[in-house]
């Protein structure tokens, strides 16, 4: 069992940083292929970033790529997945979700979020405009 809590939402202005980060415990934890998904009020969830177990490929989705960065953490931080959020605008407000999945993830970014094995509860992001 893989229990995944995130942490780090708020609300910022557009064109400021957050930093989200996701502790994972349980069997499997980081060492999956990790993602962020987020939704938007009234839409789907959807992906947003993605890294691979051993945390040498990153993956994003065309809207955060160049402001988003996806990585595991290190020494203290080994059970810590991050995404920092640069320059954000106000279509990044939502709820972003933590997953892991034992999948690679070349495959995992493929899926509908309701396929990934582990999430996390979400934390909201709001940013103003």
């Amino acid at each position: 069992q893989v229990q995944l809590v995130e942490s780090g939402g708020g609300l910022v202005q557009a064109g400021n940083s957050l930093r989200l980060s996701c502790v994972a415990s349980g069997r499997a934890g980081v060492e999956n292929t990790m993602a962020w998904f987020r939704q938007a009020p009234g839409k789907k969830r959807v992906f947003v970033a993605a890294i691979s177990s051993t945390g040498d490929s990153t993956f994003y989705a065309a809207p955060v790529n160049d402001r988003f960065t996806i990585f595991k953490g290190n020494d203290k931080d080994k059970n810590t997945l991050f995404l920092q959020m640069n320059a954000l605008e106000p279509a990044d407000t939502g709820v972003y979700y933590c997953a892991s999945d034992s999948r690679d993830p070349t495959v995992v970014i493929t899926l509908d979020w309701t396929y990934l094995e582990h999430w996390g509860q979400g934390t909201l992001v709001t940013v103003s405009g």
